[in-house]
């Protein structure tokens, strides 16, 4: 992807001039005010100590949990000044998943980017919506596409008059409980010309468990984020919590945010192998 036009598809990201990775990362959902400016706080200083392009990740509301009694938020409003406050806060470009058009025109008004969610990227008046806000859309490839299959919705959004667009790459089904990333398809997906992204954490998921809650392999997820890297993806998505056994949602598959560190000092410098090459 061409340095350049990542300042044109997300508007305000740092670091563009530099080799570095866009790093998209946060906690799952926001679970209240001081913990997500915590770990917007943390992220953000390693994004400046690797001078890695940096957009803060959290939805302000669950929609697709397995189970009614599951938590989906605290309020729409109150979750979306919360990401307005850390956009603000830090200069950085900030993304949630939005899951109906009626959601798209809302948090377009707190945010810089749209996310649509694997399972809703086929869902043309969502991605249209999207397209219609003028904000950046990531699309996450659904579970059961090809990579090639995601240029269709890609032209969705790009028809609609947004070229903001880029794509990421969450693992395809394999079996009822597992998923698996195919890396074959990051090149493939590269070559429809908007920037790839690999969502590291959700690859890692094991979805459909007998008890409603979402397990996970987060012991992989150096594994992961290193091989996506050695591939050349454009970037890559992280979910990441202080203490992930007690995160109200996804913590099975998300990074202890002290481990953070370590792992970006890692893929950092892989990644400058890589652009020797």
């Amino acid at each position: 992807m061409i340095k350049s036009d990542l300042d044109s598809i997300i508007p305000g990201l740092k670091y563009t001039e530099k080799n570095g990775f866009i790093l998209i990362a946060g906690p799952c959902v926001v679970e209240g005010r001081d913990i997500t400016l915590r770990i917007a706080e943390h992220i953000n200083a390693l994004s400046e100590k690797y001078q890695l392009p940096f957009v803060f990740k959290a939805s302000y509301r669950k929609a697709n949990r397995s189970r009614l009694d599951s938590f989906t938020g605290i309020g729409d409003e109150k979750a979306l000044k919360i990401l307005e406050e850390i956009r603000k806060l830090y200069s950085v470009p900030v993304i949630t998943d939005v899951h109906s058009p009626e959601e798209a025109k809302m948090a377009a008004h707190y945010v810089d980017m749209l996310q649509i969610p694997a399972f809703l990227c086929r869902q043309t008046d969502l991605l249209v919506a999207c397209a219609n806000t003028g904000k950046s859309v990531s699309i996450k490839k659904g579970q059961f596409l090809s990579p090639g299959a995601m240029k269709f919705a890609i032209d969705k959004v790009i028809e609609s008059g947004n070229n903001k667009v880029l794509i990421t790459e969450r693992g395809t089904t394999f079996g009822y409980q597992d998923l698996v990333v195919d890396f074959r398809g990051i090149p493939e997906m590269q070559k429809l010309g908007v920037p790839v992204i690999l969502d590291v954490t959700h690859s890692l998921q094991q979805p459909n468990q007998a008890s409603g809650v979402t397990g996970g392999a987060p012991e992989l997820i150096e594994n992961m984020a290193r091989a996506g890297i050695a591939v050349g993806v454009d970037g890559l998505f992280l979910e990441t919590h202080p203490d992930p056994s007690i995160a109200k949602s996804d913590g099975a598959n998300m990074l202890r945010l002290e481990l953070l560190d370590e792992l970006l000092g890692k893929l950092a410098r892989i990644r400058e192998v890589i652009i020797d090459f």
